[in-house]
């Protein structure tokens, strides 16, 4: 029997994963007539160090974000999706997606797509995807 989806967190990272999770995200908010939250965290931890060298670190990340989820919009519109919310926040995309923004737009699904990286990265830091499926108190869809 299927579950009937209402609110569908979709992690985007502008990686061909993501944009795979994102069109089977499109046709799964259409047939749940769901709303689609576009997801997107800026990992804080990866221009921490670099902004040291280069302060406009941290605002470009925030335009990108704010570039990439409104381009996915656009698309998700395009395809007939009307009730689009978008989240982008700072921090852990581990941590932040799976509980806070999950939580805050009280998801039912969170879509992402799986990593391309090797099992030494994987080890090391785990996935992205591997810890929403961890911590997600809602089922996860990990595309490939």
């Amino acid at each position: 029997m299927d579950a009937d989806y209402k609110q569908i967190v979709v992690a985007v990272d502008g990686s061909e994963a993501s944009e795979k999770a994102f069109n089977k995200a499109v046709a799964i908010v259409k047939r749940n007539d769901a709303r689609m939250v576009l997801a997107h965290v800026v990992d804080s931890k990866t221009f921490a160090t670099a902004e040291a060298y280069d302060r406009t670190l941290a605002e470009r990340s925030e335009e990108y974000a704010k570039d990439l989820v409104d381009g996915y919009a656009q698309t998700a519109k395009k395809a007939g999706l009307t009730d689009i919310e978008r989240s982008i926040e700072f921090g852990s995309p581990k941590v932040k997606i799976a509980k806070d923004i999950a939580e805050t737009f009280q998801a039912d699904l969170i879509i992402c797509g799986a990593t391309g990286m090797g099992a030494v990265e994987r080890f090391l830091i785990g996935s992205v995807s591997e810890n929403i499926t961890r911590y997600a108190t809602c089922d996860v869809l990990v595309v490939r």
